[in-house]
């Protein structure tokens, strides 16, 4: 499960940095967080 986390965040940040260069500023910006939020937190859990 822990993987499937990591896996999702560098694709919600790949996400928002591809939207960051097509200039949409809040989809990229949005993704960006929500990513980072989602990928660090599977090392503080423990898994």
């Amino acid at each position: 499960m822990g993987v499937l986390l990591l896996i999702l965040g560098v694709v919600l940040i790949v996400a928002g940095v591809l939207a960051l260069l097509r200039r949409q500023l809040l989809w990229g910006i949005v993704l960006i967080v929500v990513g980072l939020i989602i990928a660090p937190s599977n090392f503080y859990i423990g898994a």
